[in-house]
């Protein structure tokens, strides 16, 4: 669930994974001799029109190193990869440093919207800025590696020698039912980020430091600026949007305990209190989906589950791919290029180790989109695999655009693409497509089909929203270094629901376990996507024609949806996200509605079922 823009490589060009420019030409690192890029300086003779299209051809050039040296580091860690990655990124963030602080300094008065907006996006364009001072830069350069290698080399090893990395980790909390064996995997993985943590304190430090140099008082005000809207106003639609799909959640929350402590025993999960956080299917306890044969509500009334298909009709990686591509190419998008086929990390090599954490890169602006992951033949992976190419599929249809509007809307929107697309996955169209044989019809098969997707879609949202919220707390030095891991715990418990199954204590660095925090990448996006993908899935199934329940339509093979979709989807950032909002709804918020629509069925059968029940925690 990540993705690498232009936008997004200038925030983590140091971090395990990036872009590249995926051209032919050899890309050598500057000798001692060589001169780094350095920015015009404005003066009265320089424009801000002609300082943009300098910038444009000079971040060409230094992108293509320091990506290069990104998709290297993902897919080959090493020490010497770990090397060039720093260096590569030590010398683009002095660059753009260079340029923002320039950027700062024209007057916006009299210029036009294209420029100023232009300018903004330079200035809020990384997650990661790092301090003027050369010393400075080259550790947060350092640290940002480091911590992307221990974690993308991150494993498990037991008593008897064996070591596990994380796919196996996470492949054992999706099938195993056995307490014990789910809580030593769970603690396995979190001995992995207790080295991230001083390297953690000392990133939080630098970035902070950055922030402020680029006119902000800490990281956290500069991510919340980047929506289009007052700081205050972001941080109220947000809690806005978690009011409005609390209540559901609960009820998920309230009926998934009660299963669980008839699985488990009420010794192991007290009907009154938050859920061990190891029993829900997942590493971080973030969807719920793999604890399904669990909680299915009607036993034996569900639609088959796409695996066996997939392992019965010898699906690999690349067959996989191109059947999620194909979806794309129904509604009227280009087929991908040959070089993607050629050029993506699609399986885990045996050689080395790399990132499988699955992520959409834009190479050279557009001209060669790539997707690194480790794709297995099941239900979850092919669902990733149309999440990535919803990324994939953005950076196609907005490639001709100024470099700086290479982006989406706002970044839920890069998000959201894909996983509308997943949403048109239904029983019909697995069916049409030869992945299942029989469709579970009638009301139980209905709160059946909702609740996998609940366990999934709803299950995520305040894991979603409280990821950033702690992040925003570190930064602004809400939460001190001292205090990380129990506060860390104390949102989890907040939001979801959820506890540590053992205690601990400020020795570990729990929320360094997740990708997304030594990763830097902001997490916001994904609330913010999961709900905005059903007002696209809504809006896209009304362009379609669609009558029913919306939980029941997919847009495959339409036509007139896929280019509302690839409208949107040119736009990039050009505008601000309520135009590229309105062009794809007719309407200019972000508002859970449409979501609360779809889980209708579902919402009123749990409420039924939890009526004799204590919920809440």
């Amino acid at each position: 669930m990540s993705t690498k823009t232009l936008a997004s490589m200038i925030a983590s060009v140091a971090l395990m994974s990036g872009c590249s420019s995926g051209s032919d030409k050899v890309t050598t690192t500057p000798t001692a001799q060589e001169k780094p890029m350095t920015v015009t300086p404005v003066t009265q003779q320089v424009s801000p029109e002609d300082f943009l299209t300098q910038f444009n051809i000079d971040i060409k050039t230094i992108s293509d190193e320091a990506g290069a040296a990104q998709w290297v580091r993902a897919t080959y860690i090493t020490e010497d990869t770990a090397l060039l990655a720093a260096k590569a990124s030590e010398r683009y963030q002095a660059y753009l440093s260079q340029a923002v602080n320039q950027a700062k300094q024209f007057p916006t008065q009299g210029m036009s919207k294209d420029t100023a907006r232009a300018l903004k996006l330079l200035v809020l364009s990384t997650s990661m800025p790092a301090p003027a001072d050369a010393k400075k830069r080259a550790e947060l350069s350092r640290i940002a590696t480091e911590m992307g290698g221990i974690y993308g080399a991150g494993e498990y090893c037991r008593e008897d020698g064996s070591c596990l990395q994380l796919q196996e980790l996470e492949n054992i909390l999706a099938s195993s039912r056995n307490y014990d064996e789910l809580l030593e995997v769970w603690q396995g993985w979190r001995e992995v980020a207790i080295p991230l943590r001083p390297k953690y304190e000392r990133f939080v430090e630098l970035t902070n430091e950055g922030a402020n140099e680029f006119g902000y008082g800490d990281l956290a005000q500069m991510w919340k600026a980047s929506y289009d809207m007052p700081v205050a106003e972001f941080e109220q639609v947000v809690d806005g949007l978690w009011t409005q799909v609390q209540p559901l959640y609960e009820q998920l929350h309230c009926y998934v305990r009660h299963e669980l402590g008839e699985t488990y025993g009420k010794d192991k999960v007290d009907p009154n209190a938050p859920i061990p956080a190891h029993l829900l299917g997942n590493m971080w306890s973030q969807t719920w989906n793999n604890i399904y044969d669990v909680v299915e509500p009607f036993p034996g009334k569900s639609t088959p589950d796409v695996t066996p298909a997939l392992l019965a009709q010898e699906y690999d990686a690349e067959k996989m791919t191109r059947a999620a591509e194909e979806f794309f190419v129904s509604l009227g998008l280009p087929e991908l290029p040959d070089t993607f086929w050629q050029r993506s990390m699609l399986t885990k090599p045996r050689d080395r180790d790399v990132v499988c954490h699955a992520s959409a890169w834009d190479l050279d602006g557009g001209k060669d989109p790539r997707i690194k992951q480790c794709v297995e033949p099941n239900a979850e992976q092919l669902s990733t695999l149309h999440h990535e190419l919803g990324h994939i599929y953005y950076f196609l249809m907005y490639k001709d655009l100024e470099p700086l509007f290479r982006t989406g809307a706002h970044d839920g929107f890069h998000e959201a693409i894909g996983d509308t697309i997943v949403l048109s996955m239904t029983p019909e169209h697995l069916k049409k497509k030869g992945l299942i044989k029989d469709i579970a019809n009638g009301n139980e098969a209905k709160i059946n089909q909702q609740m996998r997707m609940a366990l999934e879609k709803i299950a995520f949202l305040p894991f979603g929203k409280l990821i950033d919220e702690w992040r925003w707390k570190v930064f602004s030095k809400e939460i001190p270094p001292e205090q990380y891991n129990a506060a860390w715990w104390d949102l989890r418990r907040k939001y979801q629901g959820i506890s540590p199954p053992t205690a601990r204590d400020e020795r570990y660095f729990d929320a360094g376990a997740k990708y997304h925090i030594p990763g830097n990448t902001p997490y916001i996006r994904y609330f913010l996507s999961f709900i905005i993908q059903f007002q696209f899935h809504k809006a896209l199934c009304d362009t379609a024609g669609f009558n029913g329940e919306i939980s029941d339509c997919s847009i495959y093979g339409s036509k007139e949806a896929g280019k509302q979709l690839g409208d949107v989807l040119a736009m990039g950032a050009s505008q601000p996200w309520p135009k590229a909002m309105q062009t794809m709804t007719g309407q200019p918020h972000m508002d859970a509605s449409a979501l609360l629509e779809y889980f209708k069925p579902l919402q009123q059968w749990l409420s039924q079922e939890n009526a004799d029940r204590q919920c809440g925690w």
